[in-house]
C-alpha cells in the first residue's frame, strides 16, 4: 500500500507530467481546489510559444528569451505538481529578466493578451550579486495560463518580485513560483490577488545560504463564485536564515473562496533560524469559506525562533463602534475596517505607485458591495 506524502518536503519533483498521477482532487495539494474547471491546464494540451508582453525601460535591466536547455532553467526549483510539470514541458523558450545593477531599478512586465488559448509560459528572473532591483508581473485580460516562475538571488542581492493578478472574470490561472536566495542576500516576494474566476499562485523559496531572507508577502479579494489559492512554503536549508510571511485576505459574496497553506521547514543544518507566518481572513458576508492551514516541520531544536498564526473571522464590533460613535454610518466604518486590514500588506509592496493603485481597485470592490 503506497503512503500518502504527509509533509511538504517530501512530495516528489519532476518536469515530466507523466511521472504525476491523474489529478482528481482528492490529492492533497489539490483538494481544495475546483480542478474540474483546470483540467486542460493540469493534463491538457498546451501552447508553450513566447508569450506577447509590454515592459518598462529600466537601467541595468535586460529583457530576452533564452532555450529551456540553458543551465539556469531548473535552478530555483522543480515542479511539484502535474500542472507546473506539464507547463514545464509544454514551454519552448524560457523569458529571462537579468538584474545587474547595483543601483536600484525597477522593471514592470505587462502581460494583457493571452487571450483563450490553453498556454504554458516560464520566466526566470536572476538578480546578480550586490545587485537591487523590483520586478513587477502585471496580469491583466484573459487567460487560461499554467505557468513557471523561477527567481534566482545572488550573494548580498536585494530582490523585490511582485506579481498581480487584474485578469479579467472568466479567466483561469494557475503559477508555481520557485525561489533561490543565496549567502546575504534577501528577498521579498509579494502576491496581489484580485480578480480572475481561479487564481492559484504557489510560491516556494529556499533560504540556501547562510544569512539569506525572504519577506513573503499576500493580498488577496475574493467576490461571489471566484476561488483564491495560495501555497506557500519556506525551505530554510542554511545556519542564520530568517523568514516572514504575511497573507491577508477579504472576501463578498456568496460562493467565493479563498484558500492558503503555509509550510515551512526548518531543516537540520539552520541552525539559528528565525521564522514566523501568519494568515488572517476577513469575511465580509455570509456564503464565503476561507480556509487557512499553517505548518512547521522543524528538525533541529538550535533556532532562534519559529511560529505561526492563523485567524478567521468578521468584523471587530469594538472597531465597528468606535467609528460609529464618532459620527462614521455603519456601511462607511466597515469599509474603512476593511481598507485597514488589507493596506497594512499593501503599504509593504515597495513600489508607491502601484500601492495606491490597488488601493483603489479595493476601495472600489468594497464600493460596489456584494455582486
Amino acid at each position: 500500500m503506497t503512503v500518502p506524502v504527509q509533509v511538504r518536503s517530501a512530495r516528489p519533483k519532476s518536469t515530466n507530467p507523466a511521472d504525476f498521477e491523474a489529478v482528481t482532487g482528492r490529492e492533497l495539494d489539490w483538494k481544495f481546489t475546483p480542478v474540474a474547471k483546470l483540467q486542460e491546464l493540469i493534463a491538457g494540451e498546451l501552447d508553450g510559444s513566447r508569450f506577447d508582453y509590454t515592459a518598462t525601460v529600466a537601467a541595468g535591466v535586460s529583457l530576452s528569451w533564452i532555450p529551456v536547455t540553458d543551465p539556469r532553467v531548473g535552478t530555483a526549483g522543480l515542479p511539484e505538481d502535474k500542472a507546473s510539470a506539464n507547463a514545464w514541458a509544454a514551454a519552448t523558450e524560457v523569458l529571462l529578466v537579468s538584474i545587474a545593477s547595483e543601483d536600484v531599478s525597477e522593471i514592470t512586465i505587462t502581460r494583457d493578451a493571452l487571450g483563450t488559448t490553453h498556454r504554458a509560459a516560464h520566466i526566470v528572473i536572476e538578480a546578480a550579486p550586490f545587485s537591487k532591483g523590483t520586478v513587477v508581473l502585471q496580469n491583466n485580460g484573459d487567460a487560461r495560463l499554467v505557468e513557471n516562475v523561477e527567481i534566482l538571488v545572488g550573494a548580498e542581492a536585494d530582490l523585490n518580485v511582485i506579481s498581480v493578478q487584474e485578469w479579467n472574470d472568466d479567466a483561469l490561472h494557475l503559477a508555481s513560483h520557485f525561489s533561490r536566495v543565496g549567502r546575504n542576500a534577501s528577498l521579498q516576494h509579494s502576491v496581489v490577488s484580485l480578480t480572475g474566476e481561479v487564481i492559484r499562485v504557489n510560491p516556494s523559496t529556499v533560504l540556501a545560504e547562510d544569512g539569506s531572507s525572504v519577506n513573503m508577502l499576500g493580498v488577496y479579494f475574493a467576490d461571489a463564485h471566484q476561488h483564491i489559492e495560495q501555497q506557500v512554503y519556506v525551505n530554510h536549508d542554511a545556519p542564520h536564515t530568517k523568514s516572514r510571511v504575511t497573507y491577508k485576505g477579504a472576501l463578498q459574496g456568496k460562493g467565493a473562496r479563498t484558500v492558503w497553506i503555509g509550510d515551512v521547514l526548518i531543516g537540520n543544518k539552520a541552525t539559528g533560524t528565525d521564522s514566523y507566518e501568519q494568515n488572517r481572513n476577513l469575511m465580509l458576508t455570509e456564503g464565503t469559506r476561507a480556509d487557512s492551514i499553517p505548518n512547521l516541520e522543524i528538525e533541529t531544536g538550535d533556532i532562534a525562533g519559529a511560529g505561526h498564526a492563523s485567524a478567521t473571522g468578521r468584523f471587530d464590533d469594538e472597531q465597528l463602534f468606535y467609528l460609529q460613535a464618532r459620527g462614521i454610518s455603519e456601511e462607511e466604518a466597515r469599509r474603512l475596517v476593511v481598507r485597514g486590514f488589507l493596506n497594512e500588506v499593501v503599504q509593504q509592496l515597495g513600489v508607491p505607485a502601484l500601492a495606491e493603485r490597488i488601493e483603489a481597485s479595493l476601495n472600489a470592490e468594497l464600493e460596489a458591495g456584494v455582486k
